[in-house]
């Protein structure tokens, strides 16, 4: 589109609010880049710099620095405050998110580089978020998946076991026993699976053994080669290894414990993490998310007053986890936390239909 169009005051306004979002953008970039180094250091200062340059389009159509110029937007702030704050994830699957909603498309006044610039910056920071995500994805996942257990399913619990009509104490009894339960329930869990992982891993890898005996092999007749066709190589490279780990061993060059293989064993192991330490966090986090629907109980609530606190502090706990989910996988926050609460409070009505239908009374 031509620029050459008469601007209107609409069209003035609408440069500047341009313009104090690209200043925005580039200290958002910038205080990341601080908190980097190396090659992302590097990408997130050249994203600054482009954002400059859009800045000196829109100051060039605006005639010079104006007078008074327009707040930049509230997820603008959010986001140049995080960046000073806050861990780089949060920040970077925000501000991907930002980028993809580029005005530009259809600005008569943009220029096709910029246009250009801001569907390349959404693809940049997309590929940045998502080496954070990949970074803490076990973690995330565990904390998430265990919290919420804990939330919906206690939640679930303490309303159908209230809806019955038994006493106050009856339920909170119920509360903490459903804690423990679950809790022991997705250490125990968590434990055996690590366990099991590292059991399987420690049966399927590689020894020393062959590499011990490989000075004793003749070079040309040996069955080393069939050890690396077994692990899926083929034939001809098969063969050309086995050769060249016979040689080195002929020359006292290997050195068996401290090789490629030792030293990948030891990081399978470590990516897996440690049995005990994954069934502990486990157990915490689940409790973490269990103990919440019981406050009410804890604190001397009773009926209705009960009921509705324990909604209202899981609901606003279901949306917070919702939330983090779509920030941290590029979705949109609100749809997230939503979905999150609809899951957890259609749950509890289930729990509590069956406790009014089965009960004693209500609540």
């Amino acid at each position: 589109m031509s620029t050459t169009l008469e601007p209107t005051a609409a069209d003035r306004r609408r440069w500047a609010r341009y313009l104090v979002e690209e200043r925005a953008e580039g200290r958002v970039y910038r205080r990341l880049a601080d908190r980097k180094q190396g090659e992302e250091r590097e990408i997130l200062l050249e994203l600054a710099e482009a954002e400059h340059r859009h800045e000196q389009h829109w100051l060039g159509l605006l005639g010079g620095e104006p007078a008074r110029l327009p707040r930049a937007g509230l997820r603008s702030r959010m986001l140049v405050g995080m960046a000073k704050r806050f861990g780089t994830v949060f920040v970077f699957a925000l501000a991907q998110s930002a980028e993809a909603r580029s005005p530009y498309d259809t600005e008569a006044f943009a220029t096709a580089a910029m246009r250009a610039d801001e569907k390349i910056h959404h693809e940049v920071v997309r590929g940045l978020a998502a080496r954070g995500r990949r970074k803490l994805s076990g973690s995330f996942r565990a904390a998430v998946f265990g919290a919420n257990d804990g939330l919906v399913s206690n939640l679930a619990l303490v309303m159908g076991i209230g809806a019955t009509g038994v006493s106050a104490s009856f339920v909170l009894f119920s509360g903490i026993a459903g804690l423990l339960a679950g809790a022991l329930s997705m250490g125990a869990g968590e434990f055996v699976s690590v366990r099991s992982q590292r059991e399987l891993l420690a049966a399927t890898e590689s020894n020393d053994d062959v590499a011990a005996a490989a000075g004793d092999l003749d070079i040309d007749e040996n069955e080393l080669a069939l050890v690396y066709r077994a692990r899926g190589v083929e034939a001809d490279e098969a063969l050309v290894k086995a050769r060249r780990v016979v040689e080195a061993a002929k020359i006292g060059a290997r050195k068996p414990s401290t090789g490629p293989v030792a030293a990948g064993r030891h990081a399978d192991h470590d990516l897996i993490g440690s049995d005990w330490g994954a069934a502990l966090s486990s157990f915490l986090l689940f409790s973490s998310g269990a103990i919440i629907p019981v406050l009410p109980w804890i604190f001397g609530l009773q009926g209705l007053a009960a009921v509705v606190t324990a909604l209202a502090m899981v609901g606003l706990a279901l949306l917070g986890t919702g939330a983090m989910v779509g920030i941290l996988s590029g979705g949109p926050p609100l749809c997230r936390a939503l979905r999150q609460l609809a899951i957890g409070f259609g749950a509890a009505a289930i729990t509590y239909a069956l406790g009014l239908l089965f009960g004693v009374g209500v609540v």
